[in-house]
Protein backbone atom coordinates (compact mmCIF):
# COMPACT_ATOMS: atom_id res chain seq x y z
CA UNK A 1 0.00 0.00 0.00
CA UNK A 2 0.99 3.69 -0.78
CA UNK A 3 2.86 5.93 1.88
CA UNK A 4 0.52 8.87 2.40
CA UNK A 5 2.69 11.67 3.24
CA UNK A 6 0.61 13.73 5.95
CA UNK A 7 1.55 17.30 6.21
CA UNK A 8 3.51 18.06 8.92
CA UNK A 9 1.35 20.20 12.17
CA UNK A 10 2.23 21.49 15.32
CA UNK A 11 1.86 19.10 18.28
CA UNK A 12 -0.21 19.49 20.53
CA UNK A 13 -1.33 17.50 23.97
CA UNK A 14 -5.14 16.42 24.84
CA UNK A 15 -4.68 14.93 27.91
CA UNK A 16 -2.19 12.66 27.28
CA UNK A 17 -2.85 12.39 23.77
CA UNK A 18 -0.84 14.06 21.09
CA UNK A 19 -2.49 15.42 17.91
CA UNK A 20 -0.63 16.58 15.36
CA UNK A 21 3.46 16.62 14.56
CA UNK A 22 4.39 12.77 13.85
CA UNK A 23 1.68 11.48 16.13
CA UNK A 24 -0.84 8.57 14.74
CA UNK A 25 -4.33 10.58 13.68
CA UNK A 26 -6.60 10.05 16.62
CA UNK A 27 -10.06 8.46 16.89
CA UNK A 28 -12.93 10.88 18.56
CA UNK A 29 -16.59 11.04 19.55
CA UNK A 30 -19.26 12.89 21.55
CA UNK A 31 -21.39 11.78 24.21
CA UNK A 32 -24.91 11.28 23.41
CA UNK A 33 -26.28 11.65 26.94
CA UNK A 34 -27.16 14.47 29.34
CA UNK A 35 -24.30 15.34 30.75
CA UNK A 36 -25.46 16.21 34.21
CA UNK A 37 -25.93 12.35 34.15
CA UNK A 38 -22.77 11.47 35.40
CA UNK A 39 -23.88 7.70 35.51
CA UNK A 40 -25.26 7.40 32.00
CA UNK A 41 -22.68 9.73 30.85
CA UNK A 42 -19.30 7.55 32.04
CA UNK A 43 -21.00 4.52 31.23
CA UNK A 44 -20.81 5.48 27.47
CA UNK A 45 -17.52 6.81 27.59
CA UNK A 46 -16.30 3.79 29.48
CA UNK A 47 -17.97 1.47 26.40
CA UNK A 48 -16.26 4.22 23.88
CA UNK A 49 -13.04 3.59 25.37
CA UNK A 50 -13.23 -0.34 25.04
CA UNK A 51 -13.83 0.11 21.35
CA UNK A 52 -11.13 2.38 20.91
CA UNK A 53 -12.38 5.66 21.51
CA UNK A 54 -9.32 7.88 22.18
CA UNK A 55 -10.69 11.67 22.83
CA UNK A 56 -14.17 12.01 23.82
CA UNK A 57 -16.40 15.99 24.08
CA UNK A 58 -19.12 16.39 25.94
CA UNK A 59 -21.77 19.44 25.73
CA UNK A 60 -21.54 21.66 28.51
CA UNK A 61 -24.96 23.51 27.95
CA UNK A 62 -25.25 25.06 31.39
CA UNK A 63 -23.34 25.00 35.21
CA UNK A 64 -24.79 21.82 36.33
CA UNK A 65 -23.17 20.08 33.31
CA UNK A 66 -19.95 21.81 34.03
CA UNK A 67 -20.15 20.91 37.38
CA UNK A 68 -20.06 16.97 37.00
CA UNK A 69 -17.32 16.98 34.79
CA UNK A 70 -14.98 16.48 37.70
CA UNK A 71 -17.13 13.91 38.51
CA UNK A 72 -16.96 12.18 35.24
CA UNK A 73 -13.18 12.89 34.79
CA UNK A 74 -12.51 11.05 37.59
CA UNK A 75 -14.39 7.38 36.33
CA UNK A 76 -12.74 7.57 33.09
CA UNK A 77 -9.23 7.27 31.34
CA UNK A 78 -9.36 9.21 28.32
CA UNK A 79 -9.36 13.02 27.88
CA UNK A 80 -12.19 14.94 28.22
CA UNK A 81 -13.18 17.82 25.95
CA UNK A 82 -16.17 20.84 26.86
CA UNK A 83 -17.99 21.67 24.10
CA UNK A 84 -19.07 25.40 25.12
CA UNK A 85 -20.79 28.22 23.35
CA UNK A 86 -21.11 31.70 24.19
CA UNK A 87 -20.72 31.73 28.44
CA UNK A 88 -16.82 32.40 29.41
CA UNK A 89 -18.16 31.06 32.46
CA UNK A 90 -19.16 27.27 31.45
CA UNK A 91 -15.28 27.39 30.03
CA UNK A 92 -13.46 28.41 33.61
CA UNK A 93 -15.72 26.21 35.30
CA UNK A 94 -14.92 22.77 32.77
CA UNK A 95 -10.81 23.98 33.26
CA UNK A 96 -11.58 23.84 37.57
CA UNK A 97 -13.11 20.53 37.22
CA UNK A 98 -10.14 19.08 34.93
CA UNK A 99 -10.92 18.81 31.47
CA UNK A 100 -8.21 17.98 28.78
CA UNK A 101 -9.73 20.24 26.22
CA UNK A 102 -11.76 23.12 25.19
CA UNK A 103 -13.89 23.39 21.80
CA UNK A 104 -14.54 26.86 22.08
CA UNK A 105 -15.13 30.10 19.21
CA UNK A 106 -13.65 32.78 21.25
CA UNK A 107 -15.57 35.50 19.09
CA UNK A 108 -18.75 34.22 20.21
CA UNK A 109 -17.79 34.79 24.13
CA UNK A 110 -18.12 38.27 24.26
CA UNK A 111 -16.04 40.89 26.06
CA UNK A 112 -12.64 40.92 25.38
CA UNK A 113 -11.60 41.07 29.23
CA UNK A 114 -13.78 37.53 29.36
CA UNK A 115 -11.87 36.25 26.51
CA UNK A 116 -8.75 36.82 28.78
CA UNK A 117 -10.29 35.15 31.73
CA UNK A 118 -10.89 31.91 29.77
CA UNK A 119 -6.83 32.12 27.87
CA UNK A 120 -5.16 32.71 30.89
CA UNK A 121 -6.98 29.70 32.39
CA UNK A 122 -6.32 27.58 29.35
CA UNK A 123 -2.83 28.56 29.28
CA UNK A 124 -2.39 27.69 33.44
CA UNK A 125 -4.00 24.19 32.83
CA UNK A 126 -1.99 23.77 29.47
CA UNK A 127 -5.19 22.77 28.01
CA UNK A 128 -5.80 23.51 24.21
CA UNK A 129 -8.91 24.97 22.44
CA UNK A 130 -10.29 24.27 19.41
CA UNK A 131 -11.82 26.38 17.40
CA UNK A 132 -14.34 25.22 15.70
CA UNK A 133 -15.96 26.37 12.47
CA UNK A 134 -19.22 25.02 11.04
CA UNK A 135 -21.23 26.03 8.09
CA UNK A 136 -24.63 26.39 9.41
CA UNK A 137 -23.20 28.88 11.78
CA UNK A 138 -21.04 31.71 10.23
CA UNK A 139 -21.63 34.71 11.03
CA UNK A 140 -24.19 37.15 9.37
CA UNK A 141 -21.31 39.51 7.75
CA UNK A 142 -18.83 36.31 6.56
CA UNK A 143 -22.75 35.48 4.84
CA UNK A 144 -23.21 38.44 3.22
CA UNK A 145 -19.73 38.87 2.29
CA UNK A 146 -19.23 35.29 0.36
CA UNK A 147 -23.35 34.73 -0.27
CA UNK A 148 -23.35 31.43 1.44
CA UNK A 149 -20.93 29.28 3.80
CA UNK A 150 -18.28 29.08 1.19
CA UNK A 151 -14.70 27.40 1.64
CA UNK A 152 -13.38 31.09 1.49
CA UNK A 153 -15.97 31.95 4.09
CA UNK A 154 -15.00 28.86 6.50
CA UNK A 155 -11.25 30.15 6.49
CA UNK A 156 -12.06 33.40 7.14
CA UNK A 157 -14.07 32.65 10.02
CA UNK A 158 -11.51 30.13 11.39
CA UNK A 159 -9.08 33.36 10.91
CA UNK A 160 -10.88 35.58 12.87
CA UNK A 161 -10.43 33.26 16.13
CA UNK A 162 -7.41 32.24 15.40
CA UNK A 163 -5.87 35.90 15.22
CA UNK A 164 -7.89 36.50 19.35
CA UNK A 165 -6.47 33.72 20.50
CA UNK A 166 -2.81 34.63 18.68
CA UNK A 167 -3.06 38.56 19.97
CA UNK A 168 -3.54 37.31 23.33
CA UNK A 169 -0.18 34.86 23.04
CA UNK A 170 -2.08 31.68 22.73
CA UNK A 171 -0.91 28.87 20.14
CA UNK A 172 -2.47 25.69 22.23
CA UNK A 173 -4.77 25.64 18.89
CA UNK A 174 -6.46 23.49 16.48
CA UNK A 175 -8.64 23.97 14.45
CA UNK A 176 -11.72 22.04 12.55
CA UNK A 177 -13.95 23.75 9.16
CA UNK A 178 -16.73 21.43 8.58
CA UNK A 179 -20.19 21.48 6.88
CA UNK A 180 -22.63 18.96 5.77
CA UNK A 181 -21.66 19.44 2.41
CA UNK A 182 -18.43 17.05 1.51
CA UNK A 183 -16.66 19.16 -1.49
CA UNK A 184 -16.86 22.68 0.79
CA UNK A 185 -15.16 21.20 3.43
CA UNK A 186 -12.63 19.19 1.68
CA UNK A 187 -12.21 22.70 -0.30
CA UNK A 188 -11.91 24.47 3.33
CA UNK A 189 -9.65 21.61 4.99
CA UNK A 190 -6.90 22.24 1.75
CA UNK A 191 -7.48 26.09 2.08
CA UNK A 192 -6.79 26.29 5.03
CA UNK A 193 -3.74 23.46 5.52
CA UNK A 194 -2.07 25.20 2.62
CA UNK A 195 -1.75 28.62 4.74
CA UNK A 196 -1.83 27.08 8.58
CA UNK A 197 0.43 24.80 10.34
CA UNK A 198 -1.96 24.70 13.20
CA UNK A 199 -3.18 20.42 13.59
CA UNK A 200 -6.52 19.78 12.31
CA UNK A 201 -9.89 18.26 14.05
CA UNK A 202 -11.17 16.32 10.47
CA UNK A 203 -15.26 15.59 10.02
CA UNK A 204 -18.68 16.30 8.25
CA UNK A 205 -20.43 17.93 9.80
CA UNK A 206 -24.21 16.99 10.45
CA UNK A 207 -23.71 13.93 8.19
CA UNK A 208 -26.94 12.09 8.76
CA UNK A 209 -28.28 8.98 9.82
CA UNK A 210 -25.88 5.74 9.19
CA UNK A 211 -26.59 4.43 5.50
CA UNK A 212 -25.97 8.23 4.26
CA UNK A 213 -23.85 9.42 6.98
CA UNK A 214 -21.21 6.45 6.63
CA UNK A 215 -20.53 7.56 3.23
CA UNK A 216 -20.58 11.07 3.11
CA UNK A 217 -18.28 10.54 6.27
CA UNK A 218 -15.76 8.17 4.54
CA UNK A 219 -15.85 10.43 1.39
CA UNK A 220 -14.89 13.50 3.25
CA UNK A 221 -12.66 12.45 5.52
CA UNK A 222 -11.26 9.44 3.25
CA UNK A 223 -10.22 12.15 0.73
CA UNK A 224 -8.08 14.75 3.56
CA UNK A 225 -6.39 12.02 5.28
CA UNK A 226 -5.35 10.31 1.72
CA UNK A 227 -3.72 13.93 0.84
CA UNK A 228 -2.08 14.50 4.15
CA UNK A 229 -4.51 16.17 5.93
CA UNK A 230 -6.03 15.66 9.18
CA UNK A 231 -4.35 14.71 12.90
CA UNK A 232 -7.63 13.72 14.44
CA UNK A 233 -11.08 13.03 13.34
CA UNK A 234 -14.56 12.12 14.17
CA UNK A 235 -17.23 10.90 12.18
CA UNK A 236 -20.88 12.53 13.34
CA UNK A 237 -23.37 10.06 12.88
CA UNK A 238 -27.23 10.37 14.04
CA UNK A 239 -26.64 6.93 15.90
CA UNK A 240 -25.13 5.56 18.87
CA UNK A 241 -21.59 6.49 18.85
CA UNK A 242 -20.39 3.09 18.82
CA UNK A 243 -20.87 3.48 14.80
CA UNK A 244 -18.85 6.12 14.88
CA UNK A 245 -15.91 4.70 16.16
CA UNK A 246 -16.32 1.72 14.01
CA UNK A 247 -16.46 3.62 11.38
CA UNK A 248 -13.47 5.90 11.83
CA UNK A 249 -11.20 3.12 12.38
CA UNK A 250 -12.79 1.64 9.12
CA UNK A 251 -11.57 4.94 7.34
CA UNK A 252 -8.08 4.88 8.98
CA UNK A 253 -7.77 0.60 8.09
CA UNK A 254 -8.55 1.69 4.26
CA UNK A 255 -5.89 3.95 4.16
CA UNK A 256 -3.59 2.04 5.86
CA UNK A 257 -3.01 5.03 8.68
CA UNK A 258 -4.21 2.57 11.96
CA UNK A 259 -4.96 -1.12 12.34
CA UNK A 260 -7.14 -1.77 15.26
CA UNK A 261 -9.49 -4.70 15.06
CA UNK A 262 -10.19 -7.43 12.38
CA UNK A 263 -10.57 -6.26 8.49
CA UNK A 264 -13.51 -8.60 6.90
CA UNK A 265 -12.81 -9.16 3.21
CA UNK A 266 -15.90 -10.54 1.54
CA UNK A 267 -17.05 -10.84 -2.24
CA UNK A 268 -20.44 -9.29 -3.52
CA UNK A 269 -21.37 -12.74 -4.61
CA UNK A 270 -22.47 -13.59 -8.26
CA UNK A 271 -23.96 -16.52 -10.12
CA UNK A 272 -20.99 -18.37 -9.62
CA UNK A 273 -21.32 -18.34 -5.83
CA UNK A 274 -22.34 -22.54 -5.01
CA UNK A 275 -22.47 -21.30 -1.22
CA UNK A 276 -24.78 -19.57 0.78
CA UNK A 277 -22.58 -16.63 1.70
CA UNK A 278 -24.16 -13.68 2.45
CA UNK A 279 -25.70 -14.51 5.75
CA UNK A 280 -22.27 -16.32 6.40
CA UNK A 281 -20.36 -12.78 5.56
CA UNK A 282 -22.42 -11.23 8.01
CA UNK A 283 -22.48 -14.03 10.91
CA UNK A 284 -18.45 -13.41 10.26
CA UNK A 285 -18.60 -10.05 10.93
CA UNK A 286 -20.68 -9.62 13.69
CA UNK A 287 -18.70 -12.62 15.40
CA UNK A 288 -14.97 -10.93 15.23
CA UNK A 289 -16.39 -7.00 15.13
CA UNK A 290 -15.71 -6.75 18.81
CA UNK A 291 -12.24 -8.35 18.75
CA UNK A 292 -9.00 -5.65 19.39
CA UNK A 293 -6.28 -7.50 17.51
CA UNK A 294 -5.73 -6.51 13.88
CA UNK A 295 -6.30 -9.26 11.98
CA UNK A 296 -7.67 -10.15 8.18
CA UNK A 297 -10.10 -12.23 7.37
CA UNK A 298 -11.20 -13.30 4.40
CA UNK A 299 -15.43 -14.93 3.10
CA UNK A 300 -15.27 -15.58 -0.66
CA UNK A 301 -17.92 -17.43 -2.30
CA UNK A 302 -16.25 -19.23 -5.54
CA UNK A 303 -13.14 -20.51 -6.89
CA UNK A 304 -12.32 -17.51 -9.17
CA UNK A 305 -10.81 -14.91 -6.37
CA UNK A 306 -11.56 -16.68 -3.83
CA UNK A 307 -8.28 -18.44 -2.73
CA UNK A 308 -6.26 -16.05 -3.78
CA UNK A 309 -7.61 -13.77 -1.32
CA UNK A 310 -8.55 -16.30 1.61
CA UNK A 311 -4.51 -17.14 0.89
CA UNK A 312 -3.12 -13.19 1.20
CA UNK A 313 -5.54 -12.81 4.39
CA UNK A 314 -4.46 -14.12 8.20
CA UNK A 315 -7.93 -16.48 7.93
CA UNK A 316 -9.92 -17.46 5.61
CA UNK A 317 -12.94 -19.73 3.65
CA UNK A 318 -13.02 -19.84 -0.15
CA UNK A 319 -16.55 -21.64 -1.04
CA UNK A 320 -17.23 -24.46 -3.44
CA UNK A 321 -20.57 -26.53 -3.71
CA UNK A 322 -21.59 -27.02 -0.48
CA UNK A 323 -18.32 -27.26 0.59
CA UNK A 324 -15.75 -24.53 1.54
CA UNK A 325 -11.76 -24.16 2.04
CA UNK A 326 -10.37 -23.03 5.30
CA UNK A 327 -7.09 -21.24 5.00
CA UNK A 328 -4.60 -20.09 7.76
CA UNK A 329 -2.29 -17.10 6.56
CA UNK A 330 -1.80 -18.62 2.95
CA UNK A 331 -1.90 -22.54 3.67
CA UNK A 332 -5.08 -24.66 2.95
CA UNK A 333 -6.22 -26.25 6.67
CA UNK A 334 -8.55 -28.42 5.34
CA UNK A 335 -12.23 -28.87 3.19
CA UNK A 336 -15.57 -28.35 6.11
CA UNK A 337 -19.18 -28.49 4.91
CA UNK A 338 -20.69 -25.48 4.33
CA UNK A 339 -23.19 -25.70 7.57
CA UNK A 340 -19.54 -26.01 9.97
CA UNK A 341 -17.74 -23.25 7.95
CA UNK A 342 -18.72 -20.69 10.41
CA UNK A 343 -17.71 -22.69 13.67
CA UNK A 344 -14.52 -23.76 12.27
CA UNK A 345 -13.17 -20.08 11.06
CA UNK A 346 -14.32 -19.17 14.23
CA UNK A 347 -12.21 -22.31 16.13
CA UNK A 348 -9.15 -21.36 13.85
CA UNK A 349 -9.27 -17.69 14.90
CA UNK A 350 -9.92 -18.26 18.51
CA UNK A 351 -7.23 -21.14 18.75
CA UNK A 352 -4.75 -18.40 17.10
CA UNK A 353 -5.50 -16.22 20.40
CA UNK A 354 -6.54 -13.13 18.24
CA UNK A 355 -9.57 -13.18 20.46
Amino acid sequence: MPVINRKKTREIYVGNVAVGGDSLVSVQSMTKTDTRNVLATVEQILHLESLGCEIIRLAVPDMDAANALGAIKKEVNIPLIADIHFDWRLALEALSQGVDGLRLNPGNIGATWKIKEVVLAASEHSVPIRIGVNAGSLDKELLEKHGHPTPEALVESAEAHIRILEDLHFGNIKVSLKASNVTRTVEAYRLFSSKYDYPLHVGISEAGPPFSGIIKSSVGIGILLYEGIGDTIRVSLTSEPDEEIRVAYEILKCLGLRRRGPEIISCPTCGRCCIDLKPLAQKVEDAIKDMKKSISVAVMGCVVNGPGEAREADFGIAGGKGMGLLFKKGEVIRQVKEEELLEALMELINESGNS
